[in-house]
């Protein structure tokens, strides 16, 4: 199964909904919280070419934020990356 990575930052209500939404499917994730920490922000940059929260990756695949993230799950395109 592919490595499922979310760029977060603190207060952000999207970014808890997206781990809960993973949590739900009992899928583990890598937590990368970007609040301070401004090398991260530009790493984020170079890897997805976004810098809004949350960031939901498969492997190297970027999925994008929560709306993204939701809607790959509901029509299964999120368990064909994980399966890839």
């Amino acid at each position: 199964m592919a490595q499922i990575t979310v760029y977060t930052t603190q207060s952000c209500s999207l970014c808890n909904a997206a781990k809960a939404l993973l949590g739900a499917r009992g899928l583990e994730y890598q937590e990368i919280n970007l609040a301070r920490d401004d090398s991260g922000r530009a790493e984020l940059v170079s890897r997805t070419g976004m810098m809004t929260f949350p960031q939901v990756l498969v492997g190297d695949t970027l999925v994008g934020g929560f709306q993204e993230t939701q809607a790959a799950v509901s029509d299964g395109r999120f368990d064909q990356l994980l399966a890839s």
